[in-house]
């Protein structure tokens, strides 16, 4: 079947509250060594969407300015170079960009095919949130088994990801939430603990329930957390910020503990990513993720999907922070 000539995408003329996005329509991607095209069947709603709308978070120079970042679809076309996949697969991947379309550009070596009985929707749910768990709680932060780890934003997409995944690879898991719903659905997704941050202060809990301290905190919070995550580590214990919802400047910071306990502090950005990383990140969730996905293990939490002309107002909905999980667009 010949593709089309055009293709309905998210536009953004200009940056500003969801209101801005407008869907327009434009010719289809053209692909470059090494990529393959997907029809996009479903795609993901992230942070990262919100910030680019806005104007705080620009894409690469050679990435696409179309909103999103992971979809699920069928693979229509491929470059020069690809062996992985070939017409007629189902794949979900890590977009560069250009997810918010019905047409995307990914590297073959960002894709992964759809785990056993998965649809379009929780494929798409997948990329995003398991990228970023893996780079930073696991390679980066050396999460392993019979360690413990505290995690900001337990409800939250990349939260309730961490949780399974931390859960499932043998650590002990303490996570924050907002509400007693929120912290009831972090313990039933695997976490020993979920803290009431608007009632408890987390790194006293942390203190009361370890008596020495976590051996990973993976944050989103930054500098409004900054001391209380340093006090909430054990020795030798790692911070991993990977985002700054609570700011970005931690003026006045005790760096003391630093020093004491020998802490380390690293953080990442998955965009700016070469797709080497990208690719390596990829083959880890082939191999030891993807069978937890098959299996039934690990799962996405989807909270709603909207349909793809209603996407101001799933845009809305991750503003609130009132969700937990996932929140997706569904195009076919």
């Amino acid at each position: 079947m010949p593709l089309p000539s055009e293709m309905r995408f998210v536009d953004l003329p200009s940056f500003g509250a969801p209101e801005v996005m407008t869907i327009a329509r434009k010719p289809l991607p053209v692909l470059k060594d090494g990529e393959i095209l997907v029809r996009v069947e479903a795609a993901g709603v992230n942070r990262p969407d919100v910030a680019q709308r806005q104007g705080i978070y620009p894409p690469p120079k050679d990435a696409s300015p179309i909103l999103g970042l992971e979809i699920a679809g069928e693979v229509v076309d491929v470059a020069r170079g690809v062996t992985e996949f070939a017409i007629g697969n189902k794949v979900c991947g890590l977009a560069n960009g250009g997810a918010y379309a019905e047409y995307c550009v990914l590297p073959a070596g960002q894709a992964l095919r759809f785990p056993n009985g998965y649809d379009a929707v929780r494929a798409a749910a997948l990329p995003e949130t398991f990228f970023t768990v893996w780079a930073n709680l696991f390679q980066m932060a050396g999460l392993t088994e019979g360690e413990s780890v505290l995690i900001h934003g337990g409800s939250s997409g990349i939260g309730t990801t961490a949780i399974q995944l931390a859960k499932a690879f043998g650590a002990t898991v303490y996570a924050t939430a907002g509400s007693k719903e929120k912290c009831d659905a972090c313990e039933k997704l695997g976490a020993k603990r979920a803290i009431n941050y608007k009632e408890e202060d987390f790194a006293e809990v942390i203190k009361a329930e370890t008596g020495h301290g976590v051996d990973a905190v993976l944050d989103m919070i930054g500098a409004a957390y900054f001391e209380k995550n340093l006090a909430s580590l054990a020795r030798d214990g790692c911070l991993s910020i990977i985002a700054f919802l609570g700011g970005a400047v931690a003026e006045k910071a005790n760096l003391q503990p630093i020093m004491v306990k020998r802490l380390t502090v690293t953080g990442s950005t998955m965009r700016p990513r070469t797709a080497e990383e990208k690719r390596a990140i990829r083959d880890d969730l082939h191999s030891q993720v993807w069978p937890l996905l098959d299996d039934g293990t690990v799962a996405p939490v989807i909270y709603r999907t909207f349909a793809f002309e209603d996407v101001v107002d799933a845009h809305r909905l991750m503003e609130t922070s009132s969700h937990i999980g996932k929140i997706m667009l569904k195009l076919a």
